[in-house]
């Protein structure tokens, strides 16, 4: 059910969440750590304390990187051109970084649907 109020653009709020900050005014970071949420927006007060991921936001990272590096390791793991070492570890260092990076923004991302479409509403 659907509240009556002001209306949440959620394509805004996505693209202010990627950005790291305040899905709803933009002024203000949505992390206080890594990938810790601030309580309250400094500028809005708008509470995200109360919205949860959960798991959302792993799993959408992980379906992002294994689309991503899938074209380019299967070519390369075909060719045998490489040691197996060196293949492992490349990958593990690419998937590795590709993670860290993303996973704040997924997050972000769900953060900001979950409160535009008022997911977590009762």
């Amino acid at each position: 059910m659907v509240k009556q109020g002001e209306q949440r653009r959620l394509w805004a709020s996505v693209c202010r969440a990627l950005r790291g900050h305040c899905p709803k005014c933009g002024g203000a970071k949505l992390f206080k750590s890594y990938l810790k949420q601030v309580e309250a927006c400094p500028a809005c007060g708008e509470a995200w304390s109360e919205v949860r991921a959960d798991d959302g936001p792993a799993w959408l990272t992980i379906l992002i990187v294994g689309h991503l590096l899938a074209p380019f390791v299967l070519p390369i793991a075909m060719e045998d051109r490489l040691p197996l070492w060196l293949l492992v570890l490349v990958l593990a260092l690419f998937s590795t970084a590709l993670c860290l990076l993303l996973l704040p923004r997924c997050k972000g991302v769900f953060i900001a649907m979950i409160w535009a479409l008022r997911a977590n509403s009762s």
